[in-house]
C-alpha cells in the first residue's frame, strides 16, 4: 500500500493526549498525517506536539496570511486526504457537522471533503454523549455516510464511570488501516 494521507482533526477534549498517540502511531505506522486543531483542543495541547510526531505543519487557523504555494487552504487539505479522522469529536463539533456549519478550520475541511470518509471518534462525558441533541446529530450522520468509531465504557476525567471515553489508539488505526486496505483490493480488481 503506497504512503496515505491522514488528515486528524483534533477537537477540545481531555482526549487530546490520546490524538497526541494516535498521531505518533499512524505517523510511525507509515502515514502522511496532516492535523488541524480547534482552539479548544489547543487549550489542552500545543501544536508543537502534533507537528513534532506528525512532522507537519499543524493547521490552526481559517486565514493564514502567508501561503507559499498560493493554494486556499481548506480545499487543500480537503483534496489530499485519503481518509479524516476526527479525534476526539466534541458534541459541538459533531453538531455543527451535522448541521452544515463551517466556521473554523476543522469544520470547513470537513464540508470540502467529497471522497474521503470521515471517521468520527466522540469523546465527552456520558450524560452529553446519551443527550438526545447528541445522539439524534450522531444518527443524522450515520445517514449521510459519516462514519463513527464509538467510544468506550470508562472511568472519565470528571471522575463519572459511563460510556464516553475516546475508543483506544489500537482500534482506530485497524479500523482506518482495514479501510484502506479493503479500499485499495477493490481499486485492484
Amino acid at each position: 500500500m503506497t504512503m496515505k494521507n491522514v488528515l486528524l482533526c483534533v477537537t477540545g477534549s481531555i482526549a487530546v493526549y490520546k490524538a497526541a498517540e494516535l498521531a505518533n502511531r499512524l505517523n510511525k505506522d507509515g502515514f502522511n498525517v496532516e492535523t488541524i486543531m480547534t482552539h479548544g483542543a489547543r487549550e489542552f495541547v500545543a501544536p508543537l506536539t502534533f507537528q513534532t510526531l506528525t512532522g507537519n505543519k499543524v493547521h490552526t487557523e481559517m486565514f493564514d496570511l502567508y501561503d507559499p504555494d498560493h493554494q486556499v487552504e481548506h480545499i487543500s487539505l480537503a483534496r489530499k486526504a485519503d481518509v479524516c479522522i476526527v479525534a476526539p469529536a466534541t458534541a459541538n463539533v459533531i453538531g455543527k457537522i451535522a448541521s452544515g456549519i463551517a466556521d473554523d478550520m476543522v469544520s470547513t475541511v470537513i464540508m470540502a471533503l467529497d471522497h474521503a470518509p470521515v471517521y468520527i471518534c466522540p469523546a465527552m462525558n456520558t450524560k452529553m454523549y446519551e443527550n438526545p441533541i447528541v445522539q439524534k446529530n450522531i444518527k443524522s450522520l450515520w445517514a449521510m455516510g459519516y462514519r463513527f468509531i464509538e467510544p468506550k465504557e470508562s472511568r472519565l476525567a470528571c471522575g463519572d464511570i459511563g460510556r464516553g471515553a475516546m475508543a483506544d489508539v489500537n482500534v482506530i488505526v485497524n479500523t482506518v488501516v482495514t479501510y484502506l486496505q479493503c479500499k485499495n483490493q477493490n481499486s485492484k480488481k
